[in-house]
C-alpha cells in the first residue's frame, strides 16, 4: 500500500481496519503514514518524504521521488504482493500500479483522481493500470463503467467519522470556549506549502474580522509544530496579540464544530466543513504557472467539494489573486451573518452527509478480498 499525503493516511487506514479480520496473518507494508500505523501496517519510507502540491512544486524533487518509485516497484517486483493498494496519490501510484499490473500484480486504487474536474485523459491509463477502482462520491461509478474499469462505491469514510448531527456545546467546552461566543475557525491547510500561500491572507483577513467585532474568537488547528510557529510568527507580526486566536495541536473536527462559520483552504478539510453543516469560504491559491495551467485544464466552473457535489456554488470560493484579507474578510462576515443561508447550508450538507454514508471500511475491504479471489481462482485454474 502507498500513501502519499493526510488524506490518503485516513482513507487506507479506514480500509486497514476493515481487511484485518478477513486477513488475520498477511502483511501489510509500503509507505503509509500514522494512521495506518495504528492498523498495523509497516512504512518502509517515511510518507513526508513525498509530500509536495501543485505542478511546478513538484520538480525540485522529482528525481528523489521518482527514486522512491523505482526502488519500491523493484521490491515489489521481486515479492510478488498478493495485491497492490494505493491509496490516492494518483501521480505516484498510477505510475507504479502500471507496472506492477504489466507484470501480473493486481493493483486496487482507492480514491479516483478527479478526472471528472480535470486531466481526463488520465482515463487511459487507469484502464492499463487499474485492475478495480474504489471511488468515494456516488457519480463517480458511471464514468469507470463507461470505460469497462471494474468499479466499486463505497461512501465516503469521513460521511461515517462525523456525526449527522454535530454537538456545538461540547466541542465549545472542551476547547475552554464561552457558548455564547460567535467564532470562526481557520484552516489554512497542512502543508507548509499551502501555509506559503494562504497563511498570511488568513491572518490578514482576521485582523479585518476582529476590527468589525472585537469580540470574535479564532480557533486554528495545526498539522504540526512547524505550522504553528510559521502562524504564531505571522501574528505577532500582524501585531494581533489582544485577538482571542486559539492555535490548537490538531482537534480539527472539535475546530470545526465549534465554529459558527470556517475559512478553509481547498481540499478534503472542505468536505469535512460540510458534514460539519457549517458555512465556510473557501480559498486556493498555488504557484501562479500552476494555477494558470490546471485553470485552463478544468472542466468545471468549482473546486471546493461541496460545490462540486452540489453541482453549484453553495458556498463562495476565492481564487487566487481572488485570495486577499480583504475579499476573504468581506466573504467570512457574510457567511457568519448570513441566517437564512445557514438553514439552506444545513439542509443541502444534511442530504449530502446521507448521499455519501455508507460501511466503507466493509465494502472497501470486500471489493479487496474479491479481486484477491478473482486472482486466486486464476492462477489455480492455470
Amino acid at each position: 500500500m502507498v500513501a502519499g499525503e493526510v488524506s490518503g493516511d485516513m482513507l487506507a487506514a479506514r480500509l486497514l481496519a476493515g481487511l484485518a479480520p478477513h486477513l488475520p496473518g498477511a502483511r501489510f507494508h509500503g509507505i503509509g503514514g500514522p494512521r495506518m500505523a495504528e492498523q498495523g501496517f509497516v512504512s518502509d519510507i517515511d510518507m513526508d518524504r513525498l509530500t509536495v502540491r501543485g505542478l511546478f512544486e513538484i520538480i525540485p524533487r522529482y528525481r528523489e521521488i521518482k527514486g522512491i518509485q523505482n526502488a519500491l516497484r523493484d521490491r515489489l517486483l521481486a515479492e510478488r504482493p498478493d495485491v497492490f493498494i494505493g491509496a490516492d496519490y494518483p501521480g505516484f501510484n498510477l505510475g507504479l500500479e502500471l507496472q506492477l499490473k504489466e507484470a501480473g500484480i493486481p493493483t486496487v486504487h482507492f480514491v479516483s483522481p478527479q478526472i471528472w474536474a480535470w486531466r481526463g485523459g488520465r482515463i487511459k491509463k487507469i484502464i492499463k493500470a487499474v485492475s478495480h477502482m474504489l471511488v468515494i462520491f456516488p457519480f463517480e461509478e458511471e464514468i469507470y463503467r463507461k470505460a469497462g474499469v471494474p468499479c466499486t462505491y463505497i461512501g465516503h469514510p469521513l460521511a461515517e467519522l462525523i456525526p449527522m448531527e454535530p454537538d456545538v456545546a461540547a466541542a465549545r467546552s472542551a476547547l475552554g470556549m464561552p457558548p455564547d461566543a460567535r467564532v470562526i475557525a481557520l484552516m489554512p491547510g497542512s502543508r507548509m506549502g499551502e501555509l506559503k500561500y494562504l497563511a498570511e491572507p488568513f491572518v490578514g483577513a482576521v485582523k479585518l474580522l476582529a476590527a468589525r467585532d472585537p469580540d470574535l474568537r479564532f480557533v486554528a488547528p495545526m498539522a504540526g509544530e512547524r505550522q504553528r510557529q510559521y502562524f504564531t510568527e505571522l501574528i505577532a507580526r500582524a501585531g494581533l496579540q489582544s485577538v482571542r486566536i486559539d492555535l490548537l495541536e490538531g482537534r480539527s473536527h472539535e475546530a470545526i464544530a465549534a465554529a459558527d462559520a470556517v475559512l478553509v483552504a481547498s481540499g478534503t478539510a472542505t468536505l469535512e466543513v460540510a458534514l460539519f453543516k457549517k458555512p465556510m469560504v473557501i480559498a486556493y491559491k498555488v504557484m501562479r504557472a500552476s494555477y494558470e495551467i490546471m485553470r485552463h485544464m478544468g472542466y468545471q466552473p468549482w473546486i471546493g467539494l461541496p460545490n462540486i457535489l452540489a453541482r453549484e456554488f453553495l458556498v463562495p470560493e476565492l481564487l487566487q489573486h481572488a485570495v486577499t484579507p480583504q475579499g476573504l474578510a468581506d466573504a467570512m462576515w457574510e457567511q457568519l451573518n448570513n441566517a437564512a443561508n445557514r438553514k439552506t447550508l444545513v439542509q443541502r450538507f444534511t442530504d449530502m452527509h446521507h448521499s455519501l454514508l455508507r460501511n466503507s471500511a466493509q465494502e472497501s475491504a470486500a471489493a479487496v478480498m474479491r479481486v484477491m479471489r478473482v486472482i486466486a481462482a486464476s492462477k489455480k485454474s492455470s
